[in-house]
């Protein structure tokens, strides 16, 4: 019985002994990743004034395309509401009797294209100019009532686009009785227009921006592998690999892109605050919903991770292009 139990402990020794191996180089992988971190973080917070403003560099750089993304979005919204707001004014003909407009109504509104249908009647018509113009008296001159009946026609959720109105114009325009159809959506065409422009201007400009951001961290890398190039030389002659040597390169980019999203981050709620009041008292005026919106959680987190990417991309291009110049031999020539 004895025996049996010291075999098994032999074997539990034996299984823990080829497990360790793997946990070891886990734990000892993890370790190193843990420590690069914290010594590439406490080398920044050692150059504040450096590393504060490749962050300001960096925030400036990235704050500037998402806030013309912002207003983008904005000005999306507001010509979306505007677009799915019009309605086609269908104005009759003189002759047709108020039955016969019911009629037209009911006709109008079977179409499944449409979603509401509006009649508004002649003498309604007039009376209510009567009473918003102030011109009571030159009316009563008038021998018959000039304004048609009208038909508001409002277009289904299928239908509240510039083309799908305008396929509704051409239906309403074709019915007997109807004289004049009329919906102004060219303004808001132009507008959709140059919405589209901008918004692939800006995109330029975030890429030529991100390229920048590249670049401002490749740069500052590099100053930093020049600074720590006996230190590199060194690990190599004791048999660091590239990866062992890039480690802390790439943190340290990661770093600076982590804190050039939050300062974009920063930026962009001082703007929008700084905005928002007089943005909101001029879309009053034109009694307008337009109001500027700022970045939801998943955008500012979706910030930050593209800084910290470009970083990341940054430090990489700087080490791979740097980092093979810095070979031992060149203690052995000094």
């Amino acid at each position: 019985m004895s025996d049996s139990r010291a075999r098994a402990k032999d074997v539990s020794r034996g299984a823990k002994s080829s497990r360790s191996p793997l946990a070891e180089q886990a734990t000892s992988y993890f370790g190193h990743h843990r420590k690069v971190a914290a010594d590439s973080a406490r080398r920044l917070w050692q150059s504040p004034v450096a590393s504060i403003m490749t962050w300001t560099v960096m925030g400036v750089a990235l704050a500037l395309p998402v806030a013309l993304m912002l207003l983008l979005t904005s000005l999306q919204g507001v010509s979306a509401g505007w677009e799915s707001s019009a309605r086609v004014t269908a104005y009759l003909e003189q002759d047709v009797s108020l039955g016969q407009a019911e009629a037209l109504k009911q006709k109008v509104s079977e179409d499944s294209r449409v979603a509401e249908v509006e009649l508004i009647d002649r003498d309604a018509a007039l009376a209510d100019f009567r009473a918003s113009s102030g011109l009571e008296d030159a009316l009563d001159y008038l021998n018959d009532n000039p304004l048609p009946h009208t038909l508001l026609v409002t277009p289904g959720d299928g239908s509240r686009t510039a083309d799908g109105i305008q396929t509704l114009l051409a239906v309403v325009e074709g019915l007997d009785g109807v004289e004049q159809v009329q919906v102004d959506l060219g303004w808001l065409q132009r507008l959709n227009a140059m919405t589209e422009l901008l918004e692939r201007a800006v995109w330029a400009l975030a890429i030529l921006l991100s390229a920048a951001v590249v670049l401002v961290i490749g740069n500052t890398v590099r100053l930093s592998i020049e600074n720590r190039r006996d230190e590199i030389l060194v690990a190599k002659l004791v048999g660091g690999t590239d990866g062992f040597v890039r480690r802390p390169f790439l943190y340290t980019g990661a770093f600076f892109g982590l804190g050039g999203g939050v300062v974009a981050w920063i930026l962009l709620q001082m703007s929008l605050w700084w905005l928002s009041g007089p943005v909101e008292r001029l879309a009053g005026l034109y009694r307008s919903d337009f109001s500027l919106s700022g970045l939801t959680f998943d955008g500012v987190l979706a910030l930050i991770i593209v800084a910290m990417l470009l970083g990341w991309l940054g430090a990489w291009v700087a080490v791979k292009r740097h980092l093979d110049d810095i070979e031992p031999g060149e203690i052995a020539g000094g």
